[in-house]
């Protein structure tokens, strides 16, 4: 299992940046629009780690880690068959892939398939 994608969602994107360059030595671009105007940095594993502000007034600030999967389709079902409760099916991102994700209990995770 790979982090394909880990985000972060807070209300301070600049302090958690500069944070996160500092004490892992990452270097975040620019706002990217595709992401929810995420700041994204590259880890050294080729992993993504993104930054961005709520999209919404009721969206909490979190961390959320996108796993990789071969086949989001059969990833998803088989989280529903857990138990889990699909927030957003599989949803195409531009040409990074498809992400889906899903609550099971007070957690929240991400799938990413490229």
């Amino acid at each position: 299992m790979r982090i394909h994608y880990l985000e972060i969602v807070c209300r301070d994107v600049a302090e958690q940046c500069a944070a996160l360059e500092r004490v892992h030595g990452l270097s975040f671009g620019p706002a990217v629009a595709a992401l929810g105007q995420a700041r994204v940095a590259e880890a050294p594993d080729g992993s993504l780690i993104g930054v961005r502000a709520p999209l919404a007034e009721h969206e909490q600030p979190i961390v959320r880690p996108y796993l990789e999967v071969d086949d989001i389709a059969k990833a998803v079902q088989e989280a529903e068959a857990a138990g889990a409760v699909i927030a957003y099916p599989p949803t195409r991102q531009g040409d990074t892939g498809t992400w889906a994700i899903y609550f099971l209990g007070d957690v929240q995770l991400g799938l990413w398939q490229r």
